[in-house]
């Protein structure tokens, strides 16, 4: 998705917004408490969601989907209202594009704090959501307005099944523009993307669904008193993604402190593993890796040269790359070693062993962490004067057994697209 793609999907939510909020004006607003009640409830949500984008600017350019801060309760509340079709056992009448301004205005209300802070990625998450409620509020409320819903499902479980029918397909409209979104963004190719954002679905979207409908037919049955009763063991499941996240966090902290005790004790260049662990994670995007083999190859460049430690005589500016191959072979093996120890998953301590064997014996990981790692030691003024151009050729004249010719196009076309620059990307929310 080209970025004036993203603009017109920010387009569509700003028109859409603007028609709910004039409709709603001019018309005035139907149910007030029931709308004052989900607009706070949204909006509660959101303001819980506590970005992460903080902790993400700071890393190797992604983070695993599982570990994004979601906001199940302002989904569910706005989802909820979107689909809401009686209330204590009357029909509702707000109809979609009160539905729209409502939600939009909760959104927007809680977006200030971050906004305020430097979180441009915020108003693309406002954008999101207004569209993926208009969505559902066109699907649903035209019907059950006209009492079509009524005639087609009933009021027994056939009407639980069109609302899981539809939430499931809702579900697939957030993942498509939360993709596109981030695929604007980042430049990253847009197939992965957007399959990270359906396993993602799969997870904490499946309880969103099910507190969805839970709330919209206790709403109907019992009025708004079935909002805190419902709200609270989602809220609940938020606060335990957030500290989730922020072990996950930790873990990654302590990961990059250890490697960079090469750095400190003088075997590698200063910045060598980050440099590393950003491109090679760009490099794995432009491949169409997953979240958790990104993962995984971002830990494993990190550590690529724990190895080193095991030296006497430190290998001059730490660039492995121009050593013999059996040389070379034996500091990957002692890193792969130094890896099991620190209790790193054992796919990480795989990729650091065999980081230095031909590629056709290589995973993909491998196959990346060769490759970038080299590019940084032959880019490097010491070693290669010629600079990142110069690097490139080498690392082509090196396709016949040293380095896969795919990852070496996908390292020149993450260095085309602006190089480091572009490696931590911000990602809409």
């Amino acid at each position: 998705m080209r970025p004036w793609d993203a603009w017109a999907v920010r387009g569509a939510a700003v028109a859409l917004a603007a028609a709910g909020l004039g409709h709603t004006l001019w018309h005035g607003v139907a149910e007030p408490g029931t709308a004052l009640a989900f607009a706070a409830l949204v909006a509660l949500g959101e303001l819980a969601r506590r970005d992460h984008h903080e902790h993400r600017a700071a890393s190797a350019g992604h983070l695993p989907a599982e570990d994004r801060r979601p906001a199940p309760l302002g989904s569910a509340a706005a989802l909820t209202y979107a689909l809401l079709g009686e209330a204590a056992g009357h029909p509702t009448r707000h109809g979609a594009l009160q539905t729209v301004a409502v939600v939009f205005a909760a959104a927007l209300a809680a977006a200030v704090p971050y906004i305020a802070r430097g979180g441009g990625h915020a108003l693309d998450h406002v954008a999101r959501r207004v569209l993926t409620v208009a969505f559902a509020a066109a699907c649903f409320q035209p019907l059950h307005d006209s009492g079509r819903l009524e005639d087609l499902t009933g009021r027994g479980p056939c009407l639980v099944g069109f609302l899981l029918a539809l939430l499931g397909l809702i579900s697939l409209c957030d993942a498509v523009l939360a993709a596109a979104l981030a695929r604007a963004g980042t430049g990253w190719p847009y197939g992965p993307l957007l399959r990270d954002e359906l396993r993602a679905q799969l997870g904490i979207g499946s309880a969103i669904c099910a507190t969805c409908v839970v709330m919209a037919l206790g709403v109907a049955v019992a009025g708004l008193w079935a909002l805190p009763v419902f709200s609270v063991p989602l809220l609940l499941t938020q606060m335990s993604f957030h500290r989730i996240t922020e072990i996950r966090v930790t873990y990654r902290q302590t990961i990059t402190s250890l490697a960079r005790a090469t750095e400190i004790a003088g075997y590698t260049r200063p910045g060598h593993a980050r440099r590393v662990a950003a491109l090679s994670c760009a490099v794995g995007r432009e491949l169409g890796l997953s979240e958790r083999e990104l993962t995984v190859l971002e830990y494993a460049a990190l550590m690529h040269d724990i190895g080193q430690l095991s030296l006497v005589d430190p290998v001059p500016a730490g660039a492995t790359a121009e050593l013999p191959a059996a040389e070379a072979r034996r500091i990957a093996e002692l890193g792969g070693e130094v890896a099991r120890r620190t209790g790193v998953p054992a796919e990480v301590a795989v990729v650091v062993e065999l980081q230095a064997d031909p590629y056709r014996r290589q995973p993909v990981a491998a196959r990346i962490v060769r490759t970038v790692n080299a590019y940084d030691d032959l880019a490097a003024a010491v070693l290669h004067p010629g600079g990142s151009l110069a690097a490139l050729e080498q690392l082509r004249l090196g396709t016949g057994r040293d380095h896969h010719p795919e990852v070496v196009e996908s390292l020149a076309r993450v260095l085309a697209r602006g190089g480091r620059a572009r490696v931590v990307p911000a990602r809409p929310g």
